[in-house]
């Protein structure tokens, strides 16, 4: 994100998921938050990715969501297998930086992965 109260944002949800994980009491509340600060911010991607982030923790109580991909030598993919909380900070870091274009590209998938469970 672009302006510093969307970063201290991510850092308090950061700093949150760190402590309590994925179920802590008050996660989606400052999802939703962090979501604001997206729209404000005219980023239809952060905004998107961040809802059906905190959508899938509410119906699932879990962030077992499969976005990230390995390949093989022979170029097969294979799922990386990471625990929920990880998995939802690999996401919130990826946020953070989310100007940078390979990082635009995993919110990308985690965003389709979160659309193809959820609908």
């Amino acid at each position: 994100m672009k302006t510093g109260k969307a970063n201290k944002q991510i850092e308090k949800v950061i700093a949150l998921v760190e402590k309590e994980g994925v179920l802590a009491k008050s996660l989606i509340e400052e999802l939703k938050e962090l979501r604001e600060h997206a729209l404000k911010e005219e980023d239809p991607l952060l905004a998107k990715v961040t809802r059906l982030t905190y959508e899938y923790i509410e119906e699932n109580e879990a962030f077992d969501i499969q976005a990230l991909w390995e390949e093989d030598e022979e170029g097969g993919e294979y799922p990386l297998e990471i625990e929920d909380k990880d998995n939802l900070l690999n996401l919130l870091n990826l946020l953070l930086k989310s100007d940078h274009k390979i990082n635009r590209e995993e919110i990308k998938d985690y965003r389709t992965a979160l659309k193809e469970e959820l609908y």
